[in-house]
């Protein structure tokens, strides 16, 4: 059992109060967006095996069957696989999507071998890998998931009644949905600065008339979150890219899944984020970073989809553990409660406690104590090791892998 040392990433759109809430420290003034915990190389953690702290990205690479496991490795190679973070959002993230495995790779080839340096600007895949993604609220986290189905989104448009987003409306209601969704798209994304600034600012008011006219708790704080949108960015067509995504309010617990092409943003909140472990992610708006329109057109998946809130379910092979289900086995997330549980140990895992107080125990009697915001690494090779939630507030996260 490795205690971490994580690095937190301090991107402008973080939360200056969340994560040095959870952590139990003073806020420094600067905004702090994302806690990492993993073997990234952006930011890998930090472990202390007895001779000095070392890397987690090394620890794994001297002894990769050791640390990961034999399965592990034959099934995803000798790293990591996930990348797992708290995520405090105190403005809105960028529009985005995230390329499956096969455009990541040819993506990444090309740019390599047109010598496009990875810190570039105009750079769109910074590794090979794709990037699918789960979001667990810890507290109220607000966005935008997949598309809405085009005839919503008519209905919405109108009632909104600004005139130069007729096009839009046009489209989506005449053409079959595949055809409908890109088209609408391509035309937020191609508007001229001009038309963008004038559009942005007539649909925010219309979306905050709108909100004061609603008798809907829900939809005033659907259309306050878009109309936000332009404040934060008034001349980016990002929130014309969101109107045509479903608003997706979590309550603590309940999480989301994020396939490969699926449109989406953050808007607030704090939860915990697991990943496949890439830094892939293509824009539509809400950015001052690069947008790369033909690129980001051929990744999307244009279809409509309902936002899908996963609730945790009991696991009967895995007493005590509540498993957040996706579709993907790079990663897998889960949490414990109050009670005392035997933690399976033939995966890679990080544990992260978001509440109360844990302790874990292992084979020879070696205690580890988390409280909020701290985490450890436990290896494949480990003796079994124990999970106590002291209290009912006590949670902690269980990222790993299924092999």
């Amino acid at each position: 059992m490795d205690r971490l040392e994580n690095a937190v990433r301090p991107y402008a759109w973080g939360s200056r109060t969340a994560i040095p809430a959870l952590l139990g420290q003073e806020p420094s003034g600067e905004p702090q967006a994302e806690l990492w915990m993993g073997a990234h190389p952006g930011a890998p953690s930090g472990v202390d095996r007895g001779a000095g702290g070392v890397s987690l990205d090394r620890l794994i690479a001297a002894d990769p069957e050791r640390e990961l496991g034999a399965a592990t490795v034959a099934r995803f190679g000798a790293g990591l696989p996930f990348l797992f973070k708290v995520l405090a959002a105190g403005e809105p993230l960028s529009v985005q999507v995230h390329p499956d495995l096969a455009r990541a790779r040819a993506g990444f080839a090309a740019e390599e071998a047109a010598g496009v340096p990875l810190e570039a600007r105009e750079r769109n895949y910074k590794d090979a890998n794709h990037k699918p993604e789960m979001l667990c609220a810890l507290e109220e986290f607000t966005g935008v998931c997949g598309f809405r189905a085009p005839l919503s989104t008519v209905a919405l448009l109108e009632r909104l009644g600004v005139a130069g987003l007729r096009p839009v409306v046009d489209v989506l209601r005449a053409k079959p949905e595949t055809e409908a969704l890109r088209e609408a798209l391509t035309w937020v994304l191609t508007l001229d600065n001009p038309t963008v600034i004038e559009l942005v600012g007539a649909t925010r008011d219309a979306l905050l008339r709108l909100a004061g006219e609603s008798a809907s708790p829900a939809e005033a704080l659907m259309l306050h979150d878009y109309a936000v949108l332009a404040d934060h960015y008034p001349a980016d067509p990002g929130l014309l890219s969101a109107l045509l995504l479903n608003h997706v309010v979590l309550r603590p617990g309940e999480a989301v899944y994020l396939g490969a092409g699926v449109p989406h943003a953050y808007f607030r909140g704090l939860g915990v984020e697991l990943m496949a472990n890439s830094d892939n992610v293509l824009r539509a708006g809400l950015t001052p970073k690069h947008i790369d329109v033909p690129e980001l057109l051929r990744v999307v998946e244009f279809a409509a989809t309902e936002p899908g809130v996963i609730r945790p379910r009991s696991v009967a092979a895995h007493p005590g553990e509540e498993l957040y289900p996706a579709p993907i086995d790079e990663f897998r997330l889960s949490r414990y409660r109050e009670g005392s549980w035997p933690l399976p140990t033939d995966t890679p895992q990080i544990l992260l406690c978001t509440g109360g107080r844990v302790v874990l125990t292992d084979a020879t009697g070696e205690e580890l104590v988390l409280t909020p915001g701290q985490s450890c690494f436990i290896a494949a090779h480990s003796p079994a090791v124990t999970v106590t939630g002291e209290g009912e507030d006590a949670i902690l996260f269980r990222a790993t892998v299924s092999v």
